[in-house]
């Protein structure tokens, strides 16, 4: 039945597709590159968002050739905000690969493709299907929800081997225009079957064989299993001031942020009389400005942050010291620090 119910899919999907599909930056071409580059970016972050920054790093990096030759501190600029910074550094190394590998043109094999770093099964897929228009599912969040609606599934769509299943029975319906039909299942997750809504049924073109609209379940799909809580941990960040310079430090080549920019900080919360002694421990401070609190949720773990903005007599202790103009431009600030800065004078 599952089966029957797929291979309907490509005859009410493409042409749904070539009329209603958004009109997206990294849909212009097919360049493997291009399609490389929006895939990542568009992990755990919206299409709106990802515009600019698409934009940007294109305008910067226009090729494989000149991402792999990147400097480390272009890299993370380019990439600030946008959060999962193994993402960039994958990235680079792919591009490097590629050049090492392969001449510096993106393989067209799946294997090929598929063992560079940062690369797995899912962008494997989308490249190989939408640049190369090879018959092979990028099955993703989107993807696995439309799929678990169409067929009423009450499977957790979490569960690999579910994952599996669905990228096997997709494969066997793919059609000639593979990327256009792997484009238009994630439109259609993306869009009218799209996350923590009711899905749009009544505009969907998959509404006469799609059994979760017939069971009236659609709405209640898909199942996924129990998530962990994650874990809380508390942290006092100070943004020390002198004379128009700021203190930074450079986060450890490995772990959570990995060789970013952050302020000063210490684990716990910290009364300010705490706070003015471990600063006393390292400069000179004269007094505290301005205290804020806020937190910043990360995959696995919740950052619970007190920040203290102080003023100091003079640069020093083992900090590196910017300007703003060279903050903003220069130094890669992650999104939990960086929402210190950007509120600095609020």
């Amino acid at each position: 039945m599952e089966e029957n119910i797929y291979a309907l899919l490509p005859g009410a999907l493409l042409p749904w597709y070539g009329e209603h599909k958004r009109d997206l930056p990294w849909r212009q071409d097919k360049d493997p590159y291009h399609v490389w580059l929006s895939e990542i970016m568009l992990q755990q972050t919206r299409v709106e968002a990802v515009k600019g920054y698409y934009a940007r790093f294109l305008s910067a990096l226009p090729n494989v050739r000149s991402l792999a030759l990147a400097e480390e501190e272009q890299l993370h600029k380019l990439w600030e905000g946008l959060g999962y910074y193994t993402r960039v550094r994958n990235l680079k190394k792919a591009a490097q690969a590629v050049c090492r590998d392969y001449g510096g043109t993106f393989p067209k094999e799946y294997a090929q493709v598929l063992a560079l770093p940062g690369i797995g099964e899912y962008t494997a897929g989308a490249i190989c299907s939408i640049a190369f228009d090879q018959p092979i599912p990028a099955v993703d969040g989107n993807v696995l929800r439309v799929c678990a609606r169409l067929t009423d599934s009450s499977r957790p769509i979490d569960d690999p081997a579910y994952k599996k299943e669905i990228r096997r029975a997709l494969a066997e319906i793919y059609p000639r225009q593979a990327g256009d039909f792997t484009q238009a299942l994630m439109e259609l997750g993306a869009t009218v079957c799209g996350p923590n809504r009711p899905p749009e049924c009544e505009n969907c073109p998959c509404k006469a064989f799609c059994q979760g609209r017939r069971s009236g379940r659609a709405a209640g799909l898909p199942v996924k299993s129990p998530k962990r809580s994650k874990r809380l941990a508390q942290k006092t960040v100070f943004v020390f001031c002198a004379h128009g310079r700021y203190a930074l430090n450079r986060r450890p080549d490995k772990g959570l942020l990995a060789g970013l920019w952050e302020f000063p900080n210490c684990d716990g919360f910290l009364e300010p009389e705490q706070a003015l002694a471990w600063a006393a421990e390292k400069l000179h401070p004269r007094d505290i400005r301005r205290q804020m609190e806020r937190k910043h949720i990360f995959t696995h773990i919740q950052w619970d942050m007190r920040c203290y903005y102080i003023d100091v007599s003079e640069p020093g202790g083992a900090f590196s010291w910017f300007t703003a103009e060279q903050i903003d431009h220069q130094a890669a600030l992650p999104t939990a620090f960086r929402q210190f800065w950007e509120e600095r004078h609020v």
